[in-house]
């Protein structure tokens, strides 16, 4: 973290606290090693005290389990390996990111966003700015690297603030990172989670990768809609003409060699989709269910992940060999290992996480707590609507201490969606209901991982801004984000509209 000025004032002071406090947080991995520990301990004191729950569809009589026993420790021990490799999100994960390394590796996301954003008629450069934003969260850090700068050199070019570009396309990377026309990394991750958590009340229960998509692609020309309207109404009239040292430079124009690697990017999609369209278009495609010919519950659905990796390499490859990124095949599996290289962190997490999941589960304090949980929200009759603003705002608060997002959901998970479905609310509902808690506050949070970055970046134009300064630009997109997406929540959840294909909004047992 760069030596920041402390400035005055409500907010930053809060902010600072904020920070002091995540900052004494463990790491990630410390803090889901401690919380499996505190699961062991806990299952035995509660052991002890003889409470019960009755389980909601069977009515029978569910106990905890204590795992500070002979047997538990040998249940702990002989399952260490099984947890870890069995994890739902770890292989969705690995797998998806190998065609998403092969598109970053290839140079087709950033040749992408240069082209759109540089070919775009100024009255839209905003609007596409914080568009290509969301989109760009689909390949991880790009967003963050490369648009967010470039955002700032386009709008100096343009004669205008580059701080006004910068926040628009952070809003779109960081506070849209929920909103997408695409699937990514994070969808398969998230669902992971979502089922194992799902599976504490229902042992079947499935949730699949595009189980928020429909609500994915109504938030993203939302968040852009809302993003533009911040920046333009709020952002640039507070900003005013810009009167710091920074040139505007020139930006790079799309060489003939990258053109070409579009051309043949585009070509190879295109097959691509074809032939996907002709598996699941004709009434008994061969992507279809092969006993009802639905397309709900068919081999289609269950390949969203793989649909992922062979897109992404395809378009990857076509694109590299057009462009000369890459020159044979080692280039291409460069790209995969260097995507997978970033993901270290990740199985270390992935790890303790597994263990933290496993015990909470086989404890059944999980089931006890949403149970228990459950009844103590009927009796308080909030309604639908308070309920689900009480849960966004829970999530958007815990993001400021924990940025991770599949950090918080492991942890939240377990314990809100078995009690959400007790009070008849889908899993998918309620997976969609905390994105957006996870996504509104990313652009304020002092504990996001690429804050200090982007503080570097800002101070390229200003020499003295600080969290302050980063803060009080984002703040009005994180205010009317929060208000938009909630209220587009409210909408849908009462217009009754699936949140994904084969995800409804209510859960039956």
């Amino acid at each position: 973290m760069t030596q920041i000025e402390k400035k005055k004032g409500f907010i930053n002071n809060f902010l600072y606290g904020v920070e002091k406090v995540g900052n004494l947080l463990p790491h990630p991995v410390a803090l889901f090693a401690l919380a499996g520990f505190i699961v062991i301990i806990l299952s035995a004191i509660v052991s002890f005290t003889g409470v019960s729950v009755s389980h909601p569809t069977t009515a029978e009589k569910i106990y905890p389990i204590n795992l500070l026993s002979i047997e538990g420790l040998h249940r702990i021990l002989t399952n260490l390996v099984t947890n870890f490799t069995n994890f739902a999100p770890l292989g969705t994960v690995l797998v998806a990111m190998l065609g998403i390394g092969v598109l970053e590796g290839s140079g087709l996301m950033s040749t992408s966003l240069r082209l759109v954003v540089l070919k775009t008629p100024k009255k839209l450069v905003t609007f596409v700015v914080v568009f290509a934003g969301v989109m760009s969260n689909m390949a991880s850090e790009i967003g963050y690297v490369l648009l967010v700068p470039l955002a700032a050199m386009i709008f100096q070019a343009a004669g205008r603030n580059p701080i006004a570009g910068f926040a628009a396309a952070f809003a779109g990377v960081s506070g849209g990172y929920s909103a997408n026309l695409l699937l990514g990394t994070i969808d398969p991750l998230l669902a992971g989670l979502t089922q194992e958590a799902a599976r504490i009340i229902d042992p079947a229960y499935t949730v699949n990768a595009a189980a928020n998509w429909y609500f994915m692609i109504a938030s993203t020309f939302l968040i852009s809609g809302i993003g533009t309207l911040v920046t333009e109404k709020i952002i640039v009239p507070r900003l005013g003409e810009y009167t710091g040292d920074e040139k505007a430079g020139p930006i790079q124009n799309v060489s003939p060699d990258e053109r070409k690697g579009l051309i043949y990017a585009i070509i190879a999609g295109s097959a691509f989709t074809l032939i996907i369209l002709a598996g699941i278009i004709p009434s008994q495609g061969f992507l279809r269910n092969p006993v009802t010919f639905e397309l709900l519950y068919s081999p289609f659905m269950s390949s969203i992940v793989a649909f992922i990796f062979i897109g992404g390499t395809l378009t990857g490859i076509a694109y590299g060999f057009g462009a000369k990124t890459f020159k044979n095949e080692s280039d291409i599996i460069k790209s995969m290992s260097k995507s997978l290289e970033t993901l270290a962190g990740y199985l270390v997490l992935v790890f303790f996480a597994a263990q933290f999941v496993a015990y909470f589960n086989w404890s059944n304090m999980g089931l006890i707590l949403a149970v228990s949980g459950a009844d103590f929200l009927k009796s308080l009759s909030l309604g639908n609507i308070p309920l689900f603003v009480s849960f966004i705002l829970v999530a958007a608060f815990i993001n400021l201490i924990i940025a991770s997002a599949s950090a918080k959901w492991a942890l939240m998970a377990p314990i809100f969606v078995p009690m959400f479905m007790l009070l008849g609310y889908s899993p998918e509902l309620t997976q969609a209901t905390y994105r957006i808690g996870d996504s509104i506050t990313n652009i304020i949070s002092p504990m996001m991982a690429y804050f200090p970055l982007l503080i570097v970046l800002l101070q390229k134009y200003d020499k003295k801004a600080g969290i302050g300064t980063l803060v009080a630009t984002m703040l009005p997109y994180t205010i009317s984000f929060f208000i938009g997406w909630t209220i587009l929540l409210i909408i849908w959840f009462l217009l009754g509209i699936p949140v994904g294909p084969g995800a409804g909004l209510f859960y039956q047992p």
